[in-house]
């Protein structure tokens, strides 16, 4: 065989799904089993209800247009050139019919989520689409998607902590009359502009001077820090009480999503429903890959496989049914908001729920406190999940081992916790990271299409192997889920595709510098069932 084809089929060498199971349950590596289908559940719903639904529906609902043809879809230019005319700088938005966008996205999500629910059952592992990955497609497209899951988790918890900062300073002005020097609530650059702007809006802040430190003015995001280490000591802490902590505040945020439905179903105007569809059906579909950030996290649940009691049977129950309960409250919250004002109202407003309710100053603060929880629980699950993914890659060898490490006392990865939390605290206390939002997207519908893929590979490659849960018609359901992920991938920037493709560039020569020398597949450490013994299950 040529050097060069055995290269390659090294690089894509797959790992047997019993050698990970087998190997998460050595002594060393087994963390406490003590989630249940109730607290998966929970987790799901906590990752998906949060800044998407809050600060994009109003986007979604009225759309929004592009200065260059580089923050313009990728959708817009393809439209162009077969219908012969000018490329189209915005995205139109759905109107009233933004409850059908929610189920375009949900559907897109949903084929995506039945893949996950047989894949966890199969390979109870942490690592997610990592883990799958790298038993179906091979190392490299594991490394690759490892990577990739940093901009769902990571840096999708970075725009979120920002967002949590400016809620909570909200709350704070509009409840108790307290406010903060602009320079230690914002980053510079929000800062500076907030400044050169003017208006009433520097009136939330209790100084608009910014200190000057070696001649340099200084601005940090103090909120955005304290919050980011707060959800990190408490998942060191333990995963039970992090879960604890996560379903007590997703009740709270599910109480304001009903109320919000409720209360503000007496507030409908009919009239503002028509026309019910004021864009076409491109209108519905760019709605849809707007508001498809609102779905992002209910993958989460399979990073937490290790610590579930019976994860065969849990895992799918938690990832599908967590998504079908978000779909229709999202369904109700979007028919409810629009019917409430015209929709051209949100066009560009960040905060849509709170100003559907802005005759009410009561409801805007209890929807912007339900915001406030919302961000909290999307940032305790992604913080949860980051870490995870770079502890299976640790163990792979594709990280130093050093990652891998398990907390002796507490049995959680506290070193990637510890590391996940100073990244993602440090970057979103000093940067502005709303424009990575549809970076976040691009990663995490490119993991998707990868899981979907990887069930058709497996149900060919092992087809005897048992599936506690199967999806649905392979290979229709899963073909079906990549066609819709890509179709919402070509909705997102240009600007979006090519940051995409240097990061994963970067990733490909950390991967080549480090990963392919220290992978213990390619070794031949990771060729056979573990030599480890795999002790009882740990239950408290």
């Amino acid at each position: 065989m040529p050097r060069s084809q055995a290269v390659a089929l090294q690089l894509f060498r797959t790992k047997n799904p019993d050698l990970l199971i087998a190997e998460a349950e050595a002594p060393d590596r087994q963390m406490k089993r003590t989630l249940g289908a109730f607290d998966l559940t929970c987790i799901g719903i906590g990752a998906v209800i949060g800044t998407g639904i809050f600060a994009l529906i109003g986007t979604a609902i009225a759309g929004q247009t592009f200065p260059t043809r580089l923050e313009t879809p990728v959708l817009n230019f393809i439209q162009a050139w077969f219908s012969g005319s000018d490329v189209v700088l915005g995205r139109a938005g759905a109107g009233p019919a933004v409850a059908i966008s929610l189920f375009v996205a949900a559907l897109a999500c949903g084929f995506a989520a039945l893949c996950y629910a047989e894949l966890a059952s199969m390979i109870p592992v942490s690592g997610s689409a990592y883990t799958y990955s790298y038993a179906t497609l091979g190392e490299i497209v594991a490394w690759i998607i490892g990577w990739d899951l940093i901009l769902e988790y990571a840096v999708g918890n970075m725009a979120v902590a920002v967002g949590w900062s400016g809620y909570f300073v909200k709350l704070c002005g509009s409840l108790f009359g307290l406010k903060f020097p602009i320079w230690a609530v914002n980053d510079y650059r929000t800062a500076r502009d907030l400044i050169a702007k003017g208006g009433d809006t520097l009136n939330d802040f209790s100084s608009t001077t910014l200190p000057v430190i070696a001649g340099h003015p200084i601005a940090i995001n103090l909120p955005a820090l304290v919050i980011v280490a707060a959800v990190t000591v408490l998942l060191i802490y333990g995963i039970r009480e992090s879960a604890r902590t996560n379903t007590w505040i997703v009740i709270i945020k599910v109480a304001v999503v009903v109320f919000f439905i409720s209360f503000g179903a007496f507030m409908v105007h009919p009239t503002n429903w028509h026309p019910y569809i004021p864009n076409g059906f491109a209108g519905v579909m760019s709605g849809a890959a707007i508001i498809f950030f609102a779905f992002i996290g209910f993958d989460a649940i399979s990073t937490t496989a290790e610590e579930t009691r019976n994860p065969q049977r849990d895992m799918p129950i938690g990832i599908i049914t967590s998504l079908i309960i978000c779909t229709l409250l999202y369904v109700l919250m979007g028919t409810v908001l629009a019917g409430i004002k015209k929709y051209t109202i949100y066009l560009g407003d960040p905060a849509a729920a709170a100003t559907a309710f802005a005759s009410r100053p009561w409801a805007e603060a209890l929807v912007s406190a339900g915001a406030l929880a919302g961000m909290t629980s999307v940032l305790l699950v992604f913080q949860l999940g980051q870490p995870r993914i770079f502890m299976a890659m640790a163990r792979d060898g594709l990280l130093p081992q050093y990652f891998a490490k398990i907390h002796p006392r507490f049995r959680t990865p506290h070193v990637t916790t510890i590391w996940t939390g100073i990244v993602v605290g440090g970057v979103a206390m000093l940067a502005d990271i709303g424009s990575l939002s549809d970076l976040t997207n691009i990663g995490t519908l490119f993991a998707f299409i990868l899981v979907c893929i990887g069930v058709v590979v497996l149900r060919r490659k092992d087809a005897g192997r048992p599936r506690p849960f199967r999806a649905p018609l392979v290979p229709m359901f899963p073909i079906v889920g990549v066609i819709f992920c890509f179709a919402l991938m070509l909705s997102l920037p240009v600007l979006t595709w090519i940051r995409f493709f240097v990061w994963l560039a970067v990733g490909l020569l950390i991967y080549f510098f480090y990963g392919a020398w220290h992978s213990k597949l390619r070794g031949g450490v990771d060729t056979g069932i573990t030599e480890d013994i795999p002790p009882p299950l740990i239950k408290t």
